[in-house]
């Protein structure tokens, strides 16, 4: 084995080559220094917003709402919004700390059945949810679902403070799954209540509540805002029955689980931006939360007077759509058609008719049952509104003067 000797100009050929290369690597590193780019870190915006604390406010006065913290101007496109790569996770903990004081368990005690060794029945626990407290005098806000069918309900705060009160219902509003119960006690937490209306798809979000009511207190989870006015239609309280359908509902990945129902849903400053009331069991990640802005009139109504007035016509309706509209050979592609006139309801009495189709309310088109029910909603009882109409091919217009819709659970078809 012979070991190959390097010739003289091979050795200056590699000496060029080793120089070139060193006067390469000398004019790039002493190129613009910008050109290395360092990963963005994003800074949580942090818990400024009002902590849990009495607002000793009297319940006539409209429901406080907490101040806005103004973000400076460099950080305020950015300041809610899901971390980029590379960034900070939000500060859930603090938030947590804020929020779950006032977050409490609302347990439904139902009269039991007579029987043989029971005669009177007895106390029998039907269920257990979510609530948090808004005001010092102690107000909670709950869902209706919660509360349903309750012989007597009971609160209790979580740990380290721990006590339990006997709860009065204020009022519950089916249509709406909200129900407002009072407690009374010293020193009561409570949670502020945020705008829904500027939050933003992408935004951080922790839901609270009594998930599964295990010990310890309320259970915490984190997610984002995946989509806003969603509507969903509620399961009913019987078997294969069917809820009320909620509108303008807000759509998080944060887990909510049962005994989540009632919970608050909150932004990183700790106010109180939907309300947990609806989990999937076809999908994972899904949840739905009604959101703060839409509550906040009804938990004052609730609060006044023990009861929501629905604005109501007396007509069942359908959708209308292309392939319905050929099918039955209607004068229009959109809309909802009157199945059904309730005798002496507002409807009757401004002569609406069956087959009837409503493609207007005011100013509000109708385009659709949902988009049907969301211009009645933004009436109140005895408001005259002008229905857009065509009848038998003819468009024209009625006048009707609403009315009070009955009190009757989820699944009544009639608006």
């Amino acid at each position: 084995m012979t070991h190959e000797r390097r010739r003289p100009w091979q050795i200056f050929i590699v000496g060029l080559l080793l120089l070139f290369s060193l006067a390469s690597c000398s004019v790039l590193g002493n190129g613009d220094p910008t050109a290395t780019i360092a990963p963005t870190v994003a800074t949580a915006v942090p818990t400024t917003g009002t902590t849990a604390a009495a607002s000793g406010q009297p319940l006539s006065q409209p429901l406080a709402t907490a101040p806005a913290t103004a973000a400076p101007a460099a950080t305020a496109n950015v300041a809610n919004a899901a971390p980029v790569a590379g960034a900070a996770l939000p500060d859930v903990a603090s938030v947590a700390a804020k929020v779950r004081p006032a977050t409490v368990l609302v347990s439904n005690i139902a009269q039991g059945r007579p029987s043989r060794n029971n005669p009177t029945g007895g106390e029998v626990p039907q269920g257990a949810g979510t609530g948090f407290i808004i005001d010092a005098s102690g107000i909670i806000v709950t869902n209706a679902h919660v509360v349903e069918g309750a012989q007597r309900l009971t609160v209790q705060l979580p740990p380290p403070d721990g006590r339990e009160f006997e709860a009065t219902l204020i009022g519950s509003a089916s249509n709406n799954d909200l129900a407002v119960l009072r407690i009374t006690g010293e020193n009561l937490p409570t949670v502020p209540l945020g705008n829904s209306a500027q939050l933003q798809i992408g935004e951080w979000v922790v839901a609270i509540g009594n998930a599964l009511s295990l010990p310890g207190g309320p259970t915490v989870t984190a997610g984002v805002v995946s989509a806003l006015g969603r509507d969903a239609q509620e399961p009913g309280s019987t078997p294969n029955s069917v809820g009320p359908t909620l509108y303008d509902l807000i759509q998080t990945d944060a887990a909510i689980n049962p005994g989540n129902s009632g919970g608050p849903l909150v932004n990183l400053r700790g106010e109180v931006v939907g309300i947990n009331t609806l989990g999937t069991t076809e999908a994972q990640g899904i949840g739905f939360a009604i959101s703060i802005d839409t509550a906040k009139p009804i938990i004052q109504q609730l609060i006044q007077t023990g009861k929501v007035s629905v604005p109501y016509l007396g007509v069942s309706t359908t959708s209308i759509t292309a392939s319905v509209a050929a099918s039955y050979g209607l004068p229009r592609n959109d809309g909802v058609y009157i199945q059904q006139v309730v005798a002496g309801t507002p409807a009757a009495q401004a002569g609406l008719r069956q087959e009837d189709i409503i493609f207007g309310i005011d100013n509000d088109p109708v385009k659709d049952t949902t988009t049907f029910q969301k211009a009645l909603l933004k009436h109140k009882p005895g408001d005259v509104v002008t229905l857009k109409i065509n009848r038998g091919g003819s468009e024209t217009t009625v006048q009707v003067t609403l009315g009070e819709k009955p009190q009757a659970g989820g699944g009544q078809i009639v608006s």
